[in-house]
C-alpha cells in the first residue's frame, strides 16, 4: 500500500481534494482529526500542554481552548515548537496505527504541516495543493471568519509555496471551479492506482 502525503497552505483546498478522494473510495487520514482526538479532555497530551502553557489553555470542560492556544503559539515561534514537540509525535503514531489496519492500493495522509515537521521522507509520494494567496485569504475569511492579520500570522508560520513545491511529486493548482479541481484529482487517482500496482 502506497503512503501518499497531502499538504498545502491554509485555504488552498486540501479538504476539497480529500473529500473527492474519499468519494472515490480512497482512505484518507486527516492530521486535524487525529489532533482533535489527541487533545480531548483527559488525553495525556492535554495535561502536558496545560503544564507547559498554563491552565488558561483549557476551557471549563477540560478541553483545549484552541483559539487561546493558537493566539499564544502563532506569535511565538519558541512556544509553537514546544507545542509541536508534544503533539506531532502523538498524531503521527495515531495516524500510522490507523493506516496499518487499512487494505487499499494507497492511503492519503492529509498533513498541513508536513514540510514544517520534516516528514516528507516518510512517504512514497507527496501531493501539494496550491492556490494564490489572495484567493486563500478570501476562502479562509469566508469559512472561518479569520481576519487578514490572523491569516498572515498563520501563513508566515507555515512553509512557503516554493518550499512545498520543492518537496512535491505533484502539485494540484486549485484556482478554478470545483469541477476543474475534481478533474485533476481524478487523473491523479488513476496514476496513483497504477503506481500502487
Amino acid at each position: 500500500m502506497l503512503k501518499i502525503a497531502l499538504t498545502g497552505g491554509i485555504g488552498s483546498g486540501k479538504t476539497a481534494v480529500t473529500q473527492h478522494l474519499s468519494a472515490l473510495g480512497v482512505p484518507v487520514l486527516d492530521a486535524d482529526d487525529f489532533s482533535h482526538q489527541a487533545t480531548r479532555a483527559k488525553e495525556p497530551a492535554v495535561a502536558q500542554i496545560a503544564k507547559v502553557f498554563g491552565p488558561d489553555v483549557l476551557n471549563a470542560s477540560g478541553n483545549l481552548d484552541r483559539a487561546a492556544l493558537r493566539q499564544m503559539v502563532f506569535t511565538d515561534e519558541g512556544k509553537r515548537k514546544q507545542l509541536e514537540a508534544i503533539l506531532h509525535p502523538e498524531i503521527r503514531k495515531r495516524m500510522n496505527e490507523a493506516a496499518s489496519t487499512l487494505d487499499a492500493p494507497y492511503v492519503v495522509f492529509s498533513i498541513p504541516l508536513l514540510i514544517e515537521t520534516g516528514q516528507t521522507t516518510d512517504f512514497d509520494f507527496v501531493l501539494v495543493v496550491e492556490a494564490p494567496a489572495a484567493l486563500r485569504a478570501q476562502r479562509v475569511g469566508t469559512r472561518s471568519g479569520l481576519s487578514a492579520e490572523a491569516f498572515r500570522a498563520i501563513t508566515d508560520a507555515q512553509a512557503s509555496d516554493a518550499q512545498r513545491r520543492q518537496a512535491a511529486n505533484e502539485v494540484i493548482i486549485n484556482d478554478g471551479s470545483l469541477q476543474a479541481l475534481h478533474a485533476q484529482v481524478d487523473a491523479l487517482h488513476r496514476r496513483l492506482q497504477g503506481l500502487a500496482q
